[in-house]
């Protein structure tokens, strides 16, 4: 990656100073990220927060080294931890915000006995795999069954896959307070535009 990625991010701010406002979103199980020298550079580079969604078996041997990179955010998957609440109380001790994310079949009463624990919710609303699927609109009244379940709890709830101009008013108006969007800005030529149309 080295000093030509570091550019490529540097130009990248300057021709879109609103990309700031955005969090990085990076996974392990890209095989980039598998090499230790670039988890390392990317950490450098980035000069926004760094939101690590770990879709991993068992991330605890991770988390250390992600914590280091300057995490923002450390989010696991309910389904690939066998100990959960221990998990995020270890996230917690590295001095990292502690995230957990849901697959779609999976049921918000998982999560039950560790709200207190959470500060991110990541609900999937696409199957983990790759990127360009449709979005699952049962993800929607989903969302608004889990902002209603956390209460007065100050937890952002984020949504991954398939999210673009289509569904992010009715997400937002959901619950959601965080949208992953990948192909819907970055499979289009214009960023900026992209962007606007989400927020709009």
């Amino acid at each position: 990656m080295g000093i030509n990625a570091k550019t490529k991010i540097d130009e990248l701010l300057k021709q879109y100073p609103f990309l700031e406002d955005f969090l990085i979103t990076l996974s392990p199980k890209f095989k980039g990220l598998k090499n230790p020298i670039m988890r390392k550079t990317m950490g450098k580079v980035a000069s926004i927060p760094l939101d690590v969604h770990l879709m991993v078996h068992e991330p605890g041997p991770y988390l250390a080294e992600f914590a280091a990179l300057g995490s923002a955010v450390l989010t696991v998957h309910v389904e690939a931890v066998k100990h959960l609440h221990r998990t995020l109380g270890a996230i917690k001790e590295l001095g990292v915000k502690a995230g957990v994310a849901l697959n779609p079949a999976t049921p918000l009463s998982s999560l039950k006995e560790v709200l207190d624990e959470v500060d991110l919710v990541c609900l999937m609303s696409v199957n983990p795999g790759f990127g360009g699927q449709k979005f699952i609109e049962g993800a929607v009244d989903k969302t608004r069954r889990l902002r209603q379940m956390l209460g007065e709890r100050p937890v952002e709830i984020e949504i991954d896959g398939g999210v673009g101009e289509g569904n992010a008013a009715s997400l937002i108006e959901a619950g959601a307070s965080v949208l992953v969007a990948g192909t819907s800005v970055f499979g289009k030529a214009d960023y900026a535009a992209a962007i606007a149309s989400l927020r709009a």
